[in-house]
């Protein structure tokens, strides 16, 4: 028998934040995420592909996707409050987005469904190695061969906590070694994250390609 993994942090701790904040006032919040759209639209030319955004919840990434005719989209996110608020901002395009709450560890995935994966500062928040290798494993299952793979986390000069939690922080090497010899780093850069607050916070971006 299998033990549950437990997840990167406690979903009543995300509810709680998406309940009590307005979503523009916590620190990760961008009007657009111009990076992470610039790097999908180059990388996966396609608007029939499959999209998934690991713990998207808020985020205005499903609005400019959609904008941009992306039509198979799913976002993930541990938090039901994050979610209804896309849902709510999004109106009557919410019905194009498959809408999934949950945790990427535990979620059930079809196997080689997905042709790029995105994920923005989630993945900084697995701080120890089984949350860490759940989410490989989940990541290996769902992502098809030639995919690609966007991820973004605090860099090495970047906050040791974020939301009031550890996170662990990576430059690209540190990724790529992480990942292994079944990922190609194709492009990376460290992102100047301006906060509401007006804090800067480091984002090391990575675009990966998984071997066909």
């Amino acid at each position: 028998m299998t033990m549950p993994v437990p997840p990167a942090s406690p979903p009543e701790h995300w509810e709680n934040v998406y309940r009590s904040k307005p979503r523009d006032t916590v620190s990760w919040f961008r009007p657009h995420l111009e990076c992470s759209l610039d790097w999908i639209q180059a990388a996966l030319p396609d608007r029939r592909a499959r999209l998934i955004d690991v713990g998207g919840g808020a985020s205005t990434l499903p609005d400019d996707l959609l904008a941009q005719g992306y039509e198979n989209l799913t976002v993930l996110d541990l938090s039901e409050a994050a979610l209804a608020v896309s849902r709510q901002r999004l109106g009557a395009a919410a019905a194009r987005v498959s809408w999934r709450q949950g945790d990427i560890g535990e979620v059930m995935l079809e196997p080689h469904s997905i042709d790029l994966w995105h994920d923005r500062a989630v993945f900084h928040f697995f701080t120890d190695d089984t949350g860490r290798q759940a989410y490989l494993r989940q990541l290996a299952r769902a992502l098809k061969p030639g995919g690609h793979l966007i991820l973004a986390t605090f860099a090495p000069d970047g906050p040791a906590r974020c939301s009031g939690l550890p996170v662990q922080r990576y430059d690209a090497p540190a990724l790529q070694q992480l990942l292994g010899a079944d990922y190609l780093l194709q492009r990376h850069t460290v992102e100047a994250h301006e906060t509401p607050g007006g804090s800067v916070q480091p984002f090391t971006y990575c675009l990966f390609q998984r071997a066909g």
